[in-house]
């Protein structure tokens, strides 16, 4: 009998094992996940595994701290891709044909409003796609732009914000570790997040879609006003980076931890901004 009871409380606490397990590794379901677009006639009659990413943005030029960042962002989504069995050719070949283009066509941006003219942008794309379809067995061109986009820290008793598939707390920047019992938490702080855009060598495109990543902003723990400032250091947590890389490519690349739901994904949507 007592061998039989400890077999009991064994089978027992495997089975709460594994439901805590089972628990644990479910993703927590977030509504603000992106309305991706995704053209699935054309990623089956093309298979893709020779990819590039450019080294411009496709949603016209980003904040220069954002821009920054951007090479690092770059080499984690060359690493995903990698780890998801695509081919990525080096990002100076796409650099290369780019800016012999531009010297032909002039630059696609205009320096003093940072906005694409695309029919200028088109002709110097479609010069770097014969250029490479020559040389190489590239499938597709890949954007990484890092957006920025606003957001409140007013979920719950943790502040929590939401957006395009993630929840982050604030952060506090200055020397004090609280806040202000009068702060305005419907106020709206910067974040960033993820913009990916494939095109197939027809220049057509093929996916979009995004991931939040950070705030850029923090609370101000020295000002009397409790007001949000921009971050000393941003888009410095890999793990962040990271779970909004997998964002921003689901589903073109599945990610396990999709915080949205499967059985009824976000409504697909025509974005070309």
């Amino acid at each position: 009998m007592r061998q039989f009871n400890i077999l009991c409380r064994l089978a027992a606490f495997t089975a709460l094992a594994v439901a805590l397990f089972a628990c644990s590794s479910t993703a927590t379901h977030n509504p603000t996940t992106f309305p991706f677009k995704l053209d699935e006639e054309r990623l089956a009659a093309d298979k893709i595994s020779t990819v590039v990413i450019a080294h411009v943005n496709l949603s016209g030029v980003s904040r220069n701290y954002l821009e920054k960042e951007a090479p690092r962002i770059d080499a984690h989504v060359r690493s995903y891709l990698k780890e998801n069995g695509f081919t990525v050719l080096p990002q100076r070949e796409f650099q290369q044909h780019w800016n012999v283009a531009v010297r032909a066509y002039g630059d696609p941006v205009d320096p003093t409003s940072g906005k694409t003219n695309m029919k200028a942008f088109v002709r110097i794309m479609q010069s770097v796609r014969d250029q490479m379809a020559k040389n190489t067995d590239l499938d597709a061109f890949i954007f990484t732009d890092v957006v920025e986009l606003e957001v409140a820290f007013n979920g719950g008793l943790k502040h929590l914000a939401r957006w395009d598939g993630v929840t982050r707390k604030p952060s506090l920047q200055g020397p004090g570790s609280s806040v202000s019992s009068d702060f305005d938490w419907n106020m709206l702080a910067a974040v960033a997040s993820l913009k990916i855009s494939i095109y197939d060598m027809e220049l057509k495109r093929l996916f979009t879609g995004r991931g939040g990543i950070d705030a850029t902003e923090a609370i101000d723990t020295r000002s009397a006003e409790s007001r949000y400032i921009k971050r000393r250091y941003i888009l410095e947590n890999k793990d962040n980076i990271m779970e909004g890389i997998g964002l921003a490519f689901y589903p073109f690349i599945d990610m396990q931890d999709w915080p949205g739901d499967r059985n009824n994904p976000p409504d697909i949507v025509d974005e070309d901004g």
